[in-house]
């Protein structure tokens, strides 16, 4: 999936693909037709750097019903005929989590999409999940043929139905269609199932990785080995070393970290820095400067993985480094660091914000700690954060450490956060928005009584309008 391209925070278009909250406001107070084209823009053309992680499938749905807005071009979407050549699941997948929404929310148009897409579309298993979490059984008897129909009854075709039956996020229509009677059906889709738990067996049973009895040398040439295949191994290495290594093994294992070879180099440092071995630090200082990206990247990231006093301490001293290790200190100052460290992590956040932009993988530990130091003279710096980045999550932490360093966050941003699209987001801004608001206190009674919302959510918007709460 290419990066997407985001439209400057300012626009109706660039709000709405962030997810912000005051897309939604703004998107209610726009002409409609130039709302539902931006809502149209993002759903068709998914905006999230990272899909898996971050929400807007229940926002746009909520937008599409608060604009009653037709779902035209979602169809056009996902029967176009590029669907049968362009199988990515990124290519549609918002747009069926949106139609899943829009569901239960008692669309029956946005139902019959979902089913005729199970039926038909290239990105079908989609489609079958979001109905079996909305569809009544009947709806889900009627797509079992057709799913079927996708595997032939050769032995390829039988292995890929055990996989699809093994590998379902949600099993619900699979347990259904084993209980048809019809032999086609239920007797094929229950042996699949048979299979697809005997290969999971024969998985568990044939293990590839290190086996008890192994020595440290085994354990580094099996890292090394993976590393050779293109799959780093070094993390679950030093997991194993922790089983096979003794007292007697520290130098050979000092000497890996050290002039090792890079798997082996690797495992060896996260080990040492696991076991908090008094070298390690030396060692992983020595690592970062390596020509080798593989041992320079396991020595910053065993580096992070250190919770001790000596690491702390050490990442005051790194902090100003210009390099990956220098950043990694500053990530460390702000997650563990005290007090003390708070003018070090402000510097850091500054010169993030001002050299890599609004959505520097950095910022996500420097922000947290921000708001976990309680640094109220970052809150300018978090607050552009806020406003331009492209990450939701980044949003959400952006928020949270606001709410610990912003005296105005209760009346600003707090506000539009109760809309945005990112549950734990929202959930902050139930517990902090100023209610003198009229917006917020019939937001709050619409996020409580609304069926989608997450439980969370829920609970915090009712400890601000339950029984014992100030009235609204």
């Amino acid at each position: 999936m290419f990066d997407p391209v985001i439209a400057p925070s300012g626009t109706l278009l660039g709000l709405l693909q962030r997810g912000r909250g005051d897309g939604t406001l703004h998107a209610l107070a726009a002409p409609r037709p130039e709302a539902l084209a931006a809502l149209n823009h993002c759903v068709l053309d998914d905006p999230r750097h990272d899909w898996q992680v971050e929400n807007r499938s229940l926002y746009y749905a909520r937008l599409y019903v608060d604009l009653e807005g037709g779902l035209e071009e979602i169809e056009q979407h996902l029967f176009d005929t590029v669907d049968l050549v362009d199988t990515d699941e990124t290519r549609t997948g918002l747009a069926l989590a949106v139609l899943g929404h829009l569901a239960s929310y008692g669309r029956a148009d946005a139902l019959a999409l979902l089913r005729q897409y199970a039926r038909t579309g290239s990105n079908w298993a989609w489609a079958l999940d979001e109905l079996a979490l909305r569809d009544d059984d009947a709806g889900l008897r009627q797509l079992a043929v057709p799913v079927l129909a996708r595997f032939p009854g050769t032995p390829q075709g039988e292995a890929e139905l055990a996989t699809a039956v093994r590998d379902a996020f949600e099993p619900r229509p699979w347990r259904l269609w084993a209980q048809d009677p019809r032999e086609a059906i239920g007797a094929r889709v229950r042996a699949a199932g048979e299979q697809g738990s005997f290969d999971r067996w024969q998985r568990q049973m044939r293990p590839t990785g290190p086996r008890p009895g192994w020595s440290v040398q085994a354990v580094f040439d099996w890292a090394q080995q993976g590393l050779d295949r293109g799959a780093p191994l070094h993390v679950p290495a030093a997991r194993c070393l922790t089983a096979v290594a003794g007292p007697a093994d520290r130098a050979a294992i000092v000497t890996a970290a050290l002039s090792g070879e890079d798997g082996a180099r690797s495992t060896a440092l996260h080990y040492l820095a696991e076991s908090q071995d008094p070298a390690v630090l030396d060692l992983i200082e020595a690592a970062a400067q390596s020509p080798s990206r593989s041992v320079a990247d396991a020595a910053v990231a065993s580096f992070e993985r250190m919770c001790g006093a000596a690491a702390v301490d050490r990442a005051r001293g790194w902090v100003h480094r210009p390099d990956a290790l220098g950043a990694s200190a500053a990530g460390v100052l702000a997650c563990r660091g005290g007090a003390q460290d708070a003018p070090l992590v402000l510097g850091a956040l500054r010169e993030t914000v001002r050299s890599d932009g609004p959505d520097a993988p950095l910022l996500w530990a420097l922000v947290d700690g921000a708001g976990r130091l309680g640094i109220c003279s970052a809150a300018p710096v978090l607050r552009h954060v806020y406003r331009e980045t492209a990450s939701s999550h980044l949003r959400g932490r952006a928020a949270r450490a606001l709410a610990a360093t912003d005296p105005s966050y209760a009346t600003g941003f707090a506000v539009e956060c109760l809309w945005d699209c990112e549950e734990t987001t929202r959930e902050v801004a139930a517990l902090h928005a100023e209610t003198a608001d009229a917006r917020v206190a019939d937001r709050l009674r619409r996020l409580a009584a609304d069926p989608a919302e997450e439980a969370e959510v829920q609970t915090a918007v009712r400890s601000r309008i339950g029984p014992d709460a100030p009235a609204l």
